[in-house]
């Protein structure tokens, strides 16, 4: 059996209270201004109101056809024209509808219907006796209405176009600070689950090995992991309340920066990795963005040595420049890194989104080498 596809529904617009006013209001001021300019109001009867009245209240079609309000505001105004009505506002409809047809982009059928309008202007002049008959001057003036109707539409067409480009801008901005933010948080969450899960995992085996042999190491293994936990669970609250965009009681724990360096080297020297730190250069308050991420840096690198170097000792060197600071890992083990990965990845993303530098690979004389360049 043949299925046939049901025709899509065409989805109209609702009407706003402009839509519904402003062809009421066309007609309103063509019937009476003519009314009003005219001596002899014997010489205008039903069917000059009619064709009045029409080609206000055609502009009602434009939602059927952008062409309908044109055509029927032209053909009931050369139609009052042709049968000689007096002279008034009568040209009001037709420049409406020439307006609402270049706004909707329809430039072609805008200049087809004003040359119409103007030939026909002349040739209703030329084949009809009127009084008063059609001058040159009424030809010029009839020209530059429809010439600044339609330069003033386009005008207002372009200013448009230039509003809906600005706000897609916007939003397109809007959307890609989103994504950054999302990404940021995706490298903090990275950074720090993968920093204290490891110690947690290494402590818990060296808290289950020593349990029995040396219940106070084990006891201090313990304490580490619960220091980590501690932490990792703060870091996720903190992380799920930026998501969820809910105002929470302010951190009490100070933000994660080259200062606290002191206590992540704390908690890698008690699960068995002892680093080395010097600074060299004048130690300052440095930006936020900045700080944070080289503390991370540090932390990442770390963690790999940590992880994957198979090595008791690690060096991190902190060097304050006058416009940035830069941070160095160094160890003497055999995996203590690789050129990809998450963990280097984001190290580089930080990096990068500072406009810094961030090089990472092994050493000629063996181990791995992490180096990071921050602008201040």
């Amino acid at each position: 059996m043949r299925r046939v596809r049901p025709r899509p529904l065409r989805v109209v617009p609702p009407l706003t209270w402009r839509v519904r006013v402003l062809p009421l209001v066309v007609a309103a001021v063509q019937i009476v201004g003519t009314r009003a300019v005219t001596e002899d109001d014997s010489v205008l009867d039903a069917r000059g109101y009619a064709l009045l009245a029409a080609s206000g209240l055609v502009l009602y079609l434009g939602r059927v056809h952008v062409g309908l309000p044109l055509a029927g505001t032209l053909a009931a105004t050369g139609g009052y024209l042709a049968l000689g009505y007096p002279w008034g506002p009568i040209g009001l409809g037709f420049l409406i509808a020439l307006f609402l047809t270049i706004l909707t982009g329809h430039r072609r059928w805008a200049k087809a219907a004003a040359a119409t309008g103007l030939a026909g202007f002349l040739a209703i002049g030329l084949l009809v006796e009127r009084d008063p008959a059609p001058t040159v001057g009424r030809m010029f003036g009839v020209a530059a209405w429809l010439v600044g109707t339609m330069m003033v539409a386009e005008f207002v067409r372009v200013r448009r176009l230039h509003f809906t480009e600005v706000a897609r801008t916007r939003m397109e901005e809007h959307k890609r600070q989103s994504s950054d933010e999302r990404l940021r948080i995706a490298r903090e969450l990275h950074d720090v689950i993968a920093h204290n899960i490891s110690l947690i995992n290494v402590q818990a085996g060296v808290a289950l090995h020593l349990l029995d042999d040396d219940p106070g190491q084990a006891r201090e293994a313990l304490t580490v992991i619960k220091a980590a936990s501690k932490e990792t669970l703060q870091e996720l609250r903190s992380t799920l309340g930026v998501l969820r965009q809910v105002d929470e009681e302010a951190p009490r724990a100070p933000a994660p920066s080259l200062e606290r360096l002191d206590e992540l080297l704390g908690r890698l020297a008690v699960s068995g990795l002892d680093v080395r730190l010097t600074v060299t250069g004048t130690a300052r308050e440095l930006p936020a963005n900045a700080d944070l991420a080289a503390f991370r840096i540090v932390q990442e690198a770390l963690t790999n040595v940590y992880r994957h170097a198979h090595v008791d000792t690690a060096r991190v060197l902190v060097g304050y420049e006058p416009d940035a600071v830069t941070v160095e890992i160094l160890d003497d083990g055999v995996g203590g890194g690789s050129t990809a990965g998450n963990g280097l990845t984001g190290m580089r993303e930080r990096a990068d989104a500072l406009g810094g530098t961030l090089v990472a690979g092994p050493r000629p004389e063996g181990g791995f080498r992490v180096y990071g360049r921050l602008p201040t």
